[in-house]
């Protein structure tokens, strides 16, 4: 991170911009930007990103204008270091959020939780305030994503000044929720989380460290939720086209933008 640069450096990995950014550095970004009067946005991308994004220009225009896409899940820093790209750490979203939530505690930042069923933003937040004392949960809601309810929600995320706000909504909703409220917010990070609140309340539970560091954590997560087949259903594509990716790189030098 240095004082010149307003966003972290980003390599190009199948059209999609993928910022190379360790664990500690994402967080150092997060931390500066949650001081500012223009919302960023950071958003964890996986191989399901990816492919989505290939077929999805909408969602695929999102994630090139995000101020932040971290690295999140073992196959994208697989496809990167295949085609001998500068992304060496797996960032993942849940740890990220947790990291988050830690240095709120004592940095006294105003983080937002929304959506995930009725009941897991409350959960997760009563959960974090329980082993994070100092931290300020400004709010938790678990509205609905359509458009509709937007005027309202964003209302709500405003009033309670929000510093940092957390959206699960899933992928693609939850970027794309994003994006369209995004001059409304006044908040200085909007994060897409996924299913972290879910393992933040306890409802799911998480792979243990040792299976996520041999990058397995998706396997444990299939036989945890059997009804994610269909979206990992795109990896072998997106393994295919990670070796025609290095393929068509071969023997370029290191690329960073």
């Amino acid at each position: 991170m240095t004082a010149e640069a307003d966003r972290p450096d980003s390599i190009d990995l199948m059209g999609i911009p993928i910022s190379t950014v360790r664990s500690g550095e994402a967080m150092a970004w997060i931390a500066a930007w949650a001081e500012s009067a223009n919302t960023r946005t950071v958003y964890t991308v996986n191989p399901e990103f990816i492919m989505r994004a290939r077929r999805d220009p909408a969602f695929r225009q999102v994630l090139e204008r995000s101020d932040m896409n971290v690295p999140d899940g073992i196959g994208v820093v697989a496809a990167a270091r295949l085609s001998r790209l500068p992304i060496t750490e797996r960032v993942a979203g849940v740890d990220l959020v947790q990291t988050i939530c830690e240095q709120g505690s004592f940095r006294g930042l105003r983080i937002f939780l929304l959506g995930g069923a009725p009941g897991v933003a409350d959960d997760a937040a009563a959960r974090l305030e329980a082993a994070l004392p100092g931290l300020r949960i400004a709010g938790c809601s678990s509205a609905s994503s359509d458009p509709q309810f937007d005027e309202a929600t964003v209302a709500e995320i405003n009033a309670a000044k929000t510093q940092i706000l957390l959206v699960a909504f899933g992928a693609p909703s939850q970027e794309l929720w994003i994006e369209r409220n995004l001059e409304r917010l006044r908040c200085g990070v909007a994060m897409g989380v996924g299913g972290t609140l879910d393992y933040l309340s306890g409802r799911i539970t998480r792979a243990p460290r040792l299976v996520g560091d041999i990058g397995l954590e998706w396997a444990f997560r299939l036989a945890v939720q059997p009804h994610r087949w269909r979206r990992m259903a795109v990896l072998p594509g997106f393994t295919l086209l990670s070796f025609k990716e290095a393929i068509r790189r071969c023997g370029r030098p290191l690329e960073r933008s």
